[in-house]
């Protein structure tokens, strides 16, 4: 079933059921399947390859979340998850493919504003901060044929999130939720290959589009 017959299913469900009126002091969990989709920008490496660049693959996971209901609108959002990711070559490093992969663990939280926090549907804003921290952080193959062994570094990133979604009545207690965030993610890169060093900067800034389900406590 694609996404909008789901939506549209849920919406047809919802309208035989009593408001479950999320409240102050409910804990909403959330279980979603996430695509995480880098926006894929990065900085020249430097200084042995000032006109290559870097593209990060997208990524497809389990996402868990808790949110904290401090009043009736506002509540308070932890989100963790942790995706794997390949870098590949660009500009002149085309070709190199992986240059190196990573996995990465962003837990990020999030300010929301629930709008209608008595109906069946609620959609929210929210607005946060991220954490990213990279590890198992290895060079591919391609990039050690092309200079030798190589290790490779990203730096812990710290950035902003911003968050927009629905939560969707099932039954009182079980909800459908839609969610999209964009995390600013920008974490340096270090490439040390035989004791020749370049450094990098990638613009990940992934947008993060989940689906799920949901129940409150």
């Amino acid at each position: 079933m694609k996404l909008w017959q789901m939506a549209t299913a849920a919406l047809v469900i919802v309208g035989g059921i009593a408001p479950a009126q999320a409240k102050q002091g409910d804990v909403l969990v959330r279980l979603r399947a996430i695509v995480v989709a880098p926006t894929d920008k990065s900085d020249p490496v430097k200084p042995s390859f000032p006109d290559g660049k870097v593209a990060v693959s997208d990524s497809v996971m389990p996402e868990v979340d808790i949110t904290y209901m401090a009043t009736n609108h506002v509540g308070v959002e932890l989100i963790a998850s942790s995706t794997r990711h390949e870098a590949k070559g660009r500009g002149s490093l085309t070709g190199i493919d992986p240059l190196a992969s990573t996995w990465v663990l962003p837990p990020t939280l999030t300010l929301q504003y629930h709008f209608t926090p008595d109906s069946n549907v609620r959609p929210y804003v929210g607005a946060g901060v991220n954490y990213s921290i990279f590890y198992s952080t290895k060079a591919g193959d391609d990039l050690e044929a092309a200079v030798g062994p190589t290790k490779v570094k990203l730096n812990d990133s710290v950035g902003y999130a911003l968050q927009a979604g629905v939560d969707v009545d099932i039954t009182p207690k079980i909800f459908v939720n839609f969610d999209v965030k964009y995390i600013d993610m920008d974490p340096k890169a270090r490439l040390n290959s035989g004791g020749a060093i370049n450094t990098t900067r990638f613009h990940i800034d992934p947008v993060v589009v989940g689906i799920g389900l949901g129940t409150r406590f």
